[in-house]
């Protein structure tokens, strides 16, 4: 279990791109940054507007000449302080992740990024050869693996509990974006514009979470073929969707479901996840994270609760409230935020050996989800077809 306790010898110099007074995800990123004193802010680049990230960072306790007007000056600045960032996080619009990523590992420093990470998979393995060539990290914050549940059922799979997998049924749908953009905020107009979002609006804006999601509990699992087909309901997104249906064909020969929406009109937003074995079934959802169905063939249906001693290992180790207490998505993006900090000071303390077993987020599950995505329109644009997986 999780208590709070130092993990690593000293918190990391952090700083943040993005994540202002008036973005979406800047307070998600603080809240599992700042949870268990692995990392200390100490700059930011907070918004495109100087006086009102200077003012926002002061208010988050900041030195006020560490708050800069943009990432180059940060970078400019920091490399030349003894006491220089170590690690930024990139919580910034999808067109600029690669040209910040890039910057900031040129110059020495450890990278945490929002998702989908970049527009191709090509610009995804020129990072990682950079991030190789430095000595760096590259973490993505896939905000939602970091539930116990979730690490209950990869062990539940890895256990052959299930028996082998048959049907991966996943759903990512809310209803917020069920109206048209007339008057919707600069932070949903960027997701549906080609030029700053890239080829999809709701596939990477939140498919891409269940498809990480189903690599950390099926990591044996491989796409063959895939079909996807989306549409964007409201007209002025288009060529980007706001509704995608994906099938998938596995290599063990399992077939999958994932539907993503932002027009499911009424719904407040909730994932949900099916994995079908041949002896049984697990089914998590967000909206309930505290609780995992377990369904045996012939036996009466189960519900188990986070941090019960009868759960596996590998879920009690990454528990922080107990049984007792609900376990929510800050103590989420904490784990998230935790593992990643552990790999950096792996790094910085050349511990490879640890880095080869030790799970976080990195540059390969950001790599894939690109690589998802890139099959998906590819799928989409031939007319929904189904396409051998590249």
């Amino acid at each position: 279990m999780i208590n709070g306790e130092r993990t690593i010898s000293r918190p990391l110099r952090w700083g943040m791109v993005g994540g202002g007074r008036t973005g979406q995800v800047g307070y998600k990123h603080r809240t599992g940054a700042l949870r268990d004193g692995t990392y200390q802010l100490v700059a930011g680049a907070f918004d495109l507007d100087a006086e009102r990230g200077r003012d926002f960072g002061r208010n988050l306790g900041v030195v006020e000449d560490r708050c800069y007007a943009t990432y180059m000056d940060l970078i400019a600045a920091e490399s030349t302080l003894e006491d220089g960032v170590e690690v930024v996080s990139v919580a910034t619009p999808n067109f600029t992740h690669f040209e910040i990523t890039k910057a900031l590992l040129q110059a020495g420093i450890h990278v945490i990024c929002e998702k989908p990470l970049f527009f191709t998979v090509q610009e995804c393995e020129e990072v990682r050869a950079l991030a190789e060539e430095k000595g760096l990290i590259v973490g993505v914050t896939y905000g939602f693996t970091g539930h116990p549940l979730v690490h209950q059922m990869a062990a539940m799979v890895a256990r052959g509990m299930l028996g082998d997998i048959r049907i991966i049924d996943m759903q990512y749908t809310h209803g917020f974006n069920a109206g048209d953009d007339t008057d919707a905020p600069e932070a949903v107009k960027w997701r549906t514009n080609p030029e700053t979002a890239g080829s999809t609006f709701v596939l990477g804006d939140i498919g891409t979470h269940l498809y990480y999601l189903s690599e950390v509990v099926l990591p044996h699992l491989k796409i063959d073929r895939l079909m996807c087909d989306r549409k964007a309901f409201i007209p002025s997104r288009e060529p980007l969707e706001d509704h995608a249906t994906v099938l998938m064909h596995y290599n063990n020969g399992a077939r999958g479901r994932l539907w993503v929406s932002s027009v499911n009109a009424g719904n407040m937003g909730s994932q949900r996840y099916r994995f079908v074995g041949a002896k049984a079934s697990v089914e998590w959802s967000d909206s309930h994270p505290d609780q995992l169905i377990y369904e045996v063939q012939g036996e009466p249906n189960r519900i188990l609760h986070h941090g019960m001693p009868y759960l596996e290992d590998e879920s009690l180790a990454v528990d922080r409230m107990g049984a007792l207490h609900t376990e929510g998505l800050g103590d989420s993006w904490a784990n998230i935020y935790l593992w990643i900090a552990q790999a950096i000071d792996a790094k910085l303390r050349g511990d490879e050996a640890f880095l080869q077993d030790h799970h976080y987020p990195g540059i390969d599950a950001g790599t894939e989800g690109v690589r998802w995505l890139e099959n998906c329109v590819r799928s989409a644009n031939d007319g929904a077809v189904w396409i051998d997986y590249q």
